[in-house]
Parts: C-alpha cells; structure tokens; sequence
C-alpha cells in the first residue's frame, strides 16, 4: 500500500510528488506529464505568468525555471513571457528529475477501501493507498455556454481542445470571450491569415499591466505581488492562508475581482488594430447551416444582430465543481462537503473533508483564491499539501472511516 497516490502529472502534481518523495512517503503518481500544457494548448502561446512565478517546486528548489534554462544554455529571459514550449519542455524536465517515475495511465475510478482508498487505472489494474491528492487541473472544468453544447465538434469547440490551430488557417472563425485565452487565440488565428472575430460580453477590453519588477521594496511586493500579472491581485496572490480564513462572501467578492478577464500586456498590440472585435455581445442561439453556423446575437445596448462563421472557438473558461471530479465515485463525491457553487471545500492543509483525500490546483481556489489558478500556487500547495498528508498519516488507521 503506498503512502500517497497522486492523481494528474500537471505542474501541481508534480510538485506535490517532488515534496512528498523529499519526504520519504512512498508515492505513485499517475498522469501523462504535463498533457495539458502538451496536448491542450496552441502551439505559439506564452504562459501569463512572469517567467519567476513559473517554477514548478521542489524542497530545495534546485529544479527551478531558471536552473532549466541555464542547464539547455537559454536566456534568462526574466523580462518577457514564457514561451508554451520552453515550460513543457521544463516540466518533463522537472518530471524526470524531482519526481520518483510517473504512471501515464488515467485513473478511472478513485474510491474509500478500508484504511485508505483504492485507484483503478484505464486498464483495470487496481493500486491501494492511505492517502490520495487528486490534481487533475483545470481540462475537467472546461465551461461551454448552454447555447452551444450539442453542436458537433466539427463546428464548436473549446478553446482548451486546440494544441494546433494550423486548421483554421484560411477559414472564418469566431472566437468567444475577452480573457487571456480567447484574446490569445484570435491573435494566433489572425497571424497565421485566418478570418478571426472576437465576440466580447462587455463594452471593453481590460489589459494587464507589465509584470512589476522581481527586486523592488517590500512594501511594494505586499501591494502588488509576483503571484500573476495583474494588480487586482495584490496580497491574495502571496498569502493564500490568509485568505482562506476570509469569510466566504469577501473571498467570492475578491476571487471574481481578480479573475475577471482580462489581456496580458504583451498580448495587446497583437490584437488591437489586428482583430475585429464586437464588444457588448452575447449568443443567444447557434444553428448548423451550409458552410458553418448562424450565431444569433443580442447586443447589450438594445437589439439582435445575426452572423455567419465556420467555426466557433469558446474561450469561455472554466467552472469547478464537484460533480466534474469524475475519478472520484459518485459514493465519495456525495461525501464531500461543497461550498458556494458546488466546489469542494478543502482545510487548511488542502483536506477534504473526507479524511485522507486531499484537493490541490483550481478546484481549491475558492478556498485559496487565485494563487490556485496559476503556476506560482504549486509551492505553497505541494509544501502545505504533504504537510497534511503526513499529518494525516500518524493518526493511523483510527483516522479514517471504517
């Protein structure tokens, strides 16, 4: 019986892996390394976060970003982003390095045994465990707007399904949404000669502002932090702990503040005067016709407008909850306690609260706020994670329901 089963080899569980082996837990983690960032994402993004808020961690924090791109003889680059590839090959990098061996099976199945639990993979082999941390990032929480679900793939997609937009090239797309991702997409789209639109909800476009410098006055880190690009932030990007302690309503109140969409500032002049935007829309209605859709819009300052498209793109991004924690039996999820909007609450240690499984990455934001959505969350979760997990570990047997 291992110590702890890890389930998802994105940046979180991987470093949760790297903080438990350290440890001297026995640990299996299983997950294609880093598939989301290989398989999911367009080949030509940058990540948003600065390149030292994209470390993948370790104890001893001898696998880091920068440690990587000395050892393949990069540059430094801490003043610009992060390109996709340069992080995917960094996080197989820090696989192979930090972590005891990866499974790349999907588990299927992860539910209560008597002691622990038990995790069947794809295959049908069954693995048993006192502990399990499930970080399965953010792909099962990809959001598609009611209007669009039931059209064929062919016709709409998520832009969270796109490791290659090369398929576009030359068509008519439309791309939904006003955050990062949707903004990203159509700049991609556009330079690579596809017809691309984006439809915004709002009446404008929000943009970060660049990165503050890494070495600046302590007072400055508190008000504005590394966390991620944007200064709505501010502390709750440096002191997840804290906010945890906030009352539920301020930490939805600062959580949708924070996350609100927005553009990185890199990425502005590659959309502005690059891509017709059509601000104050929302899609009422989609139908398939010859060559495409028919989206039927409603204009937020009064009226309906109607437009043909070949494909639509819906940077709509995505919603935890815990009915999409599909590993997890329908028994055990129905075990969980659930905050505001159906999202499992986690302790302190990022618990559950089932005793011995443990939540880690956007699933917990709601507890943890936004540090949860980004990479530079993975240090305080994998430290404080295997904390609780070794915590949990000498109660023995006593700790779990029998």
């Amino acid at each position: 019986m291992y110590d702890l089963l890890v389930v998802g080899a994105g940046p979180y569980g991987l470093s949760i892996a790297a903080h438990a082996a350290a440890a001297g837990l026995r640990v299996r983690v299983f997950g294609r390394p880093m598939a989301f960032w290989r398989d999911h994402m367009p080949r030509g993004m940058l990540l948003t976060s600065p390149p030292w808020a994209s470390d993948l961690s370790d104890p001893e924090g001898r696998w880091r970003l920068d440690v990587f791109r000395a050892f393949r003889g990069l540059a430094a680059g801490d003043a610009g982003p992060v390109p996709l590839e340069v992080f995917t090959e960094y996080g197989m990098w820090f696989a192979r390095n930090a972590v005891p061996g990866t499974d790349e099976r999907t588990v299927t199945r992860v539910a209560p045994r008597a002691g622990g639990f038990e995790a069947v993979t794809e295959d049908g082999e069954t693995f048993t465990a006192r502990t399990v941390a499930l970080a399965v990032g953010l792909l099962p929480f990809a959001e598609l707007p009611a209007v669009l679900r039931g059209l064929p793939p062919a016709l709409v997609t998520h832009s969270s399904r796109h490791a290659r937009l090369d398929r576009f090239r030359d068509r008519d797309v439309t791309v939904l949404g006003g955050g990062q991702g949707a903004l990203e997409t159509a700049a991609l789209l556009a330079e690579q000669g596809t017809r691309v639109r984006l439809l915004v909800r709002a009446d404008r476009l929000r943009w970060e502002k660049a990165p503050p410098p890494r070495e600046r006055p302590r007072w400055r880190s508190a008000w504005s932090p590394h966390g991620s690009p944007g200064e709505r932030d501010r502390w709750c990007s440096e002191r997840p702990g804290l906010y945890r302690r906030l009352p539920e309503r301020v930490r939805s109140r600062l959580g949708a503040r924070a996350l609100a969409p927005a553009g990185s500032w890199w990425v502005r002049e590659r959309v502005e005067h690059r891509v017709e935007v059509l601000f104050g829309r929302e899609v009422a209605g989609a139908r398939e016709v010859p060559g495409g859709l028919r989206l039927e819009t409603v204009v937020r300052r009064g009226g309906a407008a109607v437009l043909e498209t070949g494909h639509v793109i819906a940077a709509t991004g995505f919603r935890p909850a815990l009915g999409r924690l599909r590993p997890l039996t329908p028994e055990l999820r129905a075990l969980l306690a659930t905050g505001a909007g159906g999202v499992p609450e986690a302790g302190p240690e990022f618990e559950s609260s089932y005793p011995g499984l443990f939540l880690a990455g956007p699933v917990t934001a709601a507890c943890f706020g936004p540090a949860a959505r980004f990479l530079h969350g993975a240090s305080f979760t994998a430290g404080t994670l295997v904390r609780g997990v070794r915590r949990r570990l000498r109660t023995g047997p006593a700790g779990w329901p029998r």
